[in-house]
């Protein structure tokens, strides 16, 4: 029977030497096995098939009937790790706190589990007549939102 401590070792055995991160591993009811792995620039397909022939070399008949699926994490996906707000840093987010309120701005930095986002906020000030659009930097703990993700912005 194969678990989650020996798929994760051999991911991050091939993980060495890359510049790619573990996202998430996922063991399903279905004996499926779905590894998520994510990297600055993208992931390559090539290199997914490359950890998952890896997987499957080093598991040999323990892999039995299990499905074996090695991905990406998926870009507007919500992040799941430090390391992909590490790397949408000066990016537009979406983050969803725990109280419902959504909001979009620029992720500004992340320092251990604590990140800053600058939204625009009308305000009013002294002198002006109407309220104005002003940056604001708003802090969250990563453990106290429900998602932050990448926006997708077409242009």
């Amino acid at each position: 029977m194969i678990n989650k401590d020996v798929v994760k070792t051999l991911v991050e055995e091939w993980l060495q030497g890359n510049d790619y991160f573990l996202v998430d591993i996922m063991f399903g009811a279905d004996d499926r096995i779905v590894i998520e792995i994510d990297h600055a620039d993208g992931v390559w397909i090539e290199d997914c098939a490359e950890l998952s022939r890896f997987l499957q070399e080093k598991l040999g008949d323990e892999l039995g009937d299990y499905e074996l699926e090695v991905g990406s994490a998926g870009i507007g996906q919500p992040f799941k790790v430090e390391q992909q707000y590490l790397n949408h840093i000066g990016d537009e987010v979406e983050v969803l706190g725990k109280d419902g309120k959504k909001m979009q701005g620029i992720l500004k930095e992340v320092n251990g589990r604590e990140f800053v986002v600058t939204v625009k906020e009308k305000q009013t000030v002294e002198g002006k007549k109407r309220p104005v659009m002003v940056d604001v930097d708003k802090s969250f703990s990563m453990d106290d939102v429900k998602y932050a993700k990448y926006v997708l912005a077409f242009k």
